[in-house]
């Protein structure tokens, strides 16, 4: 299992508007001119416009160029139309002789090769085209649009345009939350330069991109590599850090997960968290239940190992961990504990004895253990840096004291005031789900699965990253974000594979745990796919 620094490098960066003005300097540092940047820029946009127009002779464009270097990359862009047969014009914002920098020589480059140019304050021409180009803000925009630009915005969606392209990142999108700031330009592609921006990777902002594309413009990787990225993309790549599979192994090869709950009425839980974690590869896979749900949770998967708990017939959790379960919590190499658990006094006290138990195994700390973690003061303070807590916005709200909407508002902060609470690895589950912890990049799934909408979907995941947690129990203090990662990845490809045969949703959550071995198996055809969608 490679650790979680190795992990997050291998992913693609997802820079920060502070952190691609980073990359920008450093490459101007090492000699290559802003302005060469900025021809590449405006070649790439080139030539995602013909991928999606390519009779682009004779059609009429036209590029808003804003006043900054957003703004130069549309200037650059067309000049290369006009060299294509096109006819462009370029509608800028501000008086031309207020340009600076590498914007202002392209935009002087543009004129001189004949591109004609208007400025947007006289008034705006009439007989719009039907193809549009967006460079008025880029990543760069701070706070809320203002106007004029929030009318020039809402009169580009306006416009009945065949094809709108945005450079960069479509005017008024956050680059970090991936909202509109109020509004946003609605685009049919964007070239994003560089690199992806954690905004643009978020599923909500399709609405807004697009399709999106990813071009190079020539930053050296030297200098990539000196500014870390503070988010990467959590996507189908991720699966190639997964150990190849072992001539010559056993069951034990593969790790032995111990799913801790499941109380009567939610037996269904631990079932699906035990299956889940056979599918994901687990070598053996045992449930510690109260005596009463042995049976429920045995029925319809024999492969699992129960340990009953209590007398026969009991309802309700022990006062004290039976010897047995302390001698299975020694053998075992990870837990998951909450899917089922219960909220009451026993379940509280029964976890706090797990959790406390010198020497236990890394653990993935879900549901019902998360609300009992919230309500108990002493209980978190038992958290390991190996451990994963897996809260979903109601749940995150409760750990911070706060309310689910405050969470979903700012999903980053949220996350991050986690990690800062849990030295864990944290995932905030939700569509566009967010892992972290302390000091290591925020890893951001770019997917919104319908299928995982449905009841018992979480104990699925939770069930895969035990099986991760498992398989990799020598690393795990240095692998718990990558397991993290791994797991929400390969939990969102098994939603994709329902999608396939339950296009309008209908699968169960023992479907999604059935899925796991096919979409672990096409995840190299899935990583190929993601790259294609970026680089095409």
């Amino acid at each position: 299992m490679k650790t979680d620094a190795d992990f997050a490098v291998s992913l693609p960066p997802l820079p920060l508007p502070r952190e691609m003005r980073l990359w920008d300097a450093g490459a101007v540092a090492l000699g290559l001119p802003e302005s060469l940047l900025m021809e590449n820029a405006g070649r790439a946009a080139f030539d995602v416009l013909r991928r999606h127009v390519p009779d682009i002779a004779r059609e009429r464009i036209w590029l808003f160029m804003g006043g900054g270097n957003n703004g130069g990359d549309a200037a650059c862009l067309a000049r290369h139309l006009l060299d294509a047969g096109a006819r462009p014009l370029v509608l800028h914002t501000k008086p031309l002789g207020e340009y600076r920098g590498a914007a202002a020589r392209h935009m002087r480059l543009a004129k001189a090769a004949g591109v004609p140019f208007a400025h947007l304050r006289r008034r705006m021409p009439d007989n719009a085209p039907p193809i549009l180009v967006d460079g008025l803000t880029g990543a760069g925009l701070a706070g809320n649009l203002r106007p004029p630009l929030t009318e020039l915005v809402e009169t580009i969606n306006g416009f009945p345009a065949r094809f709108v392209l945005a450079l960069d990142i479509p005017s008024g999108l956050d680059a970090v939350t991936g909202l509109p700031s109020p509004v946003a330009v609605k685009a049919d592609a964007t070239v994003s330069f560089a690199a992806a921006k954690p905004g643009l990777v978020l599923p909500w902002a399709r609405a807004f991109t697009g399709r999106l594309h990813v071009r190079g413009i020539g930053i050296p990787a030297r200098v990539r590599s000196q500014a870390p990225c503070a988010a990467r993309l959590l996507d189908a790549r991720c699966l190639a850090c997964l150990p190849q599979y072992a001539e010559n192994s056993y069951k034990n090869s593969f790790g032995h997960v111990l799913v801790i709950g499941g109380i009567p009425q939610y037996s269904g839980a631990a079932h699906l968290a035990a299956r889940a974690a056979l599918r994901a590869g687990a070598g053996l896979v045992s449930v510690a239940a109260p005596a009463k749900s042995e049976g429920l949770i045995k029925n319809g998967l024999p492969e699992v190992i129960t340990l009953p708990l209590g007398e026969p017939g009991s309802r309700t959790w022990p006062d004290a961990l039976p010897e047995k379960l302390s001698e299975l919590l020694n053998r075992c190499d990870a837990l998951v504990i909450g899917p089922g658990l219960g909220r009451d006094r026993e379940a509280g006290a029964f976890l706090s004895a797990v959790l406390s138990l010198p020497g236990r195994p890394p653990a993935v700390i879900d549901a019902d253990a998360l609300m009992l973690l919230a309500g108990h003061a002493r209980l978190p303070r038992h958290i390991a840096e190996d451990d994963i807590i897996t809260p979903h916005p109601g749940e995150a709200a409760a750990l911070l004291g706060t309310t689910a909407p405050a969470v979903q508002a700012d999903r980053f902060a949220a996350l991050g005031a986690l990690c800062r609470l849990f030295p864990c690895a944290v995932i905030l589950k939700g569509a566009g789900s967010l892992a972290g912890k302390a000091d290591r990049p925020v890893l951001i799934s770019p997917h919104d699965v319908p299928q995982l909408a449905v009841g018992g979907s979480g104990d699925v995941l939770a069930g895969c990253l035990g099986a991760f947690l498992a398989g990799g129990r020598s690393s795990a203090a240095r692998a718990s974000l990558s397991c993290a990662g791994m797991g929400i990845a390969l939990h969102a490809l098994a939603g994709l594979e329902c999608a396939a045969s339950c296009p309008g949703r209908g699968n169960t959550a023992g479907e999604i745990a059935d899925a796991i071995p096919r979409a672990r198996a096409n995840a190299t055809r899935a990583d190929a796919a993601a790259a294609r969608a970026l680089h095409e």
